[in-house]
């Protein structure tokens, strides 16, 4: 946790902006995958959670970086259990 904090506090407020961003994008990401395997519940949390850092992106972008941390860490921390539950990703959401 501490190692995040120190790296947040070393980003420029547009720099923390946009990993917010990039995290949601790879959380609505995770989502879609997610809901096509038929894991309805961890689509749900994965997206809910995108939403809400998408929303206050430039808000956690300016607080204290202790506070940007915990959310950035909860983030990753959901990415990396999907990952970890999902290595091999989906090439295509078609079906035919």
């Amino acid at each position: 946790m501490e190692q995040i904090t120190d790296h947040i506090a070393m980003m420029s407020i547009e720099e923390r902006e946009e990993v917010f961003v990039n995290l949601a994008r790879t959380l609505e990401w995770n989502a879609r995958e997610a809901y096509v395997e038929g894991d309805e519940q961890f689509a749900v949390l994965s997206k809910s959670m995108a939403d809400a850092i998408r929303i206050n992106a430039d808000e956690l972008a300016r607080q204290d970086p202790e506070h940007s941390g915990r959310a950035m860490a909860e983030a990753t921390a959901i990415i990396s259990q999907f990952n970890a539950t999902h290595p091999y990703r989906m090439v295509s959401a078609a079906i035919h």
